[in-house]
């Protein structure tokens, strides 16, 4: 009898920056930015050709986002209030780019988890929200710094990319393409936020994931099944970054950088009214085709943007408030981090559960796109 390949997944893996920025610092940093801005445009600010700018608070903070602190790639950078950026140096075509020297960590404490060689590996996929160049692709640099022998290409669909990328490579398992496939998911955001923007500049943090999607024959003991997944994108101008390799032929890239209409910026309470309905319905949707209840889902490991969101969304799905339990979240120290919140949720808040028990991994943000993955422990 033929074998049907059954994609699960096998482990999954977490690279954390070292340096961390805590609301009290970032708030006093972007405060003496305002001051100094304030002062340097006093005369045009009094004469009304130009709007003065409000301090931020770590209360404003903490009530629109839930974030706590976050961790980044470079905190002196961004802390300097005459540069307000991550300091990056260039690395030689020879070195491994930063976005690749952090995908390869998480990806080898996925392989190490799942008591995997990299030999083993069939493909790497590079989910993530900003690549750090267009080619040659950071999958592919991720996977020669493994050492893997096969094939690998970069994703992009914002916030959701991880979710993306974990169907896109089950697609890959139950074709027969692939035994096993790495989804990295390396995420700079600090790079694409524009840290003087009072209404966003609390956003994002640094970190990167990784997930090892694998047919079922080979993975280990304690593997997830997945029970199945769903993907959904709506075009929307809410949330955009518009940087982009045609951005130097407008003339939008100075000494200085990127203008701030080529970082993050999104309107958000547009976004919180529009999401939250979309995803809720598509997870309960989805629910209803796996013949699931509410009642049955043990654990929620919701997209890491916003607590407000994931509380409306996680009561829809559940039928009532949702414990930190039920619905466990990483806001209050990783931030926001794009595609990876719900791997890093996912990731720190599983040990716990028993063979049997059922869960979803769900993301949602800009395009609009959505997805999701349900799992069972076995």
């Amino acid at each position: 009898m033929s074998h049907s390949p059954q994609p699960v997944i096998s482990a999954t893996g977490l690279y954390t920056p070292s340096e961390s920025i805590s609301n009290d610092e970032l708030v006093a940093a972007f405060n003496a930015y305002v001051a100094l801005y304030n002062r340097e445009n006093a005369d045009a600010i009094a004469a009304g050709e130009l709007s003065e700018l409000t301090e931020s608070s770590v209360e404003f903070i903490e009530k629109a986002s839930g974030i706590g602190s976050r961790f980044v790639v470079d905190k002196d950078g961004i802390l300097d209030p005459a540069h307000m950026a991550p300091r990056l140096p260039m690395r030689s075509n020879d070195e491994l780019s930063v976005l690749a020297e952090i995908g390869v960590a998480a990806a080898r404490d996925a392989l190490a988890r799942a008591g995997r060689d990299a030999a083993d590996v069939d493909a790497v996929l590079c989910a993530a929200s900003n690549m750090q160049r267009a080619y040659p692709a950071m999958a592919i640099e991720i996977q020669n710094a493994l050492g893997i022998d096969g094939f690998g290409f970069d994703m992009n669909v914002a916030c959701s990319s991880a979710t993306f990328g974990i169907q896109t490579a089950a697609d890959y398992i139950r074709a027969g393409h692939a035994k096993s496939v790495l989804v990295v998911n390396p995420e700079i955001c600090s790079g694409h936020l524009n840290w003087r923007d009072r209404d966003s500049h609390f956003i994002f943090g640094d970190v990167a994931t990784a997930i090892l999607v694998e047919d079922k024959d080979i993975a280990p003991a304690g593997h997830w099944d997945i029970l199945g997944t769903k993907l959904k994108t709506v075009f929307s101008n809410n949330i955009r970054n518009n940087f982009g390799f045609l951005n130097r032929t407008h003339g939008t890239i100075d000494q200085a950088g990127p203008k701030t209409d080529k970082l993050f910026v999104q309107e958000g309470r547009k976004v919180f009214k529009e999401v939250v309905p979309m995803v809720a319905q598509m997870i309960v949707d989805q629910m209803a085709v796996l013949d699931l209840q509410g009642s049955d889902m043990r654990r929620l490991w919701l997209h890491q943007a916003n607590t407000n969101m994931n509380r409306l969304i996680a009561h829809r799905v559940l039928g009532h408030e949702a414990s930190e339990d039920e619905s466990p979240t990483v806001l209050d120290t990783y931030g926001n981090t794009s595609s990876a919140g719900s791997i890093i949720a996912f990731h720190l808040h599983h040990d716990d559960m028993v063979a049997g028990d059922t869960g979803l991994i769900c993301s949602f943000g800009a395009g609009y796109s959505a997805g999701t993955v349900f799992v069972r422990k076995t």
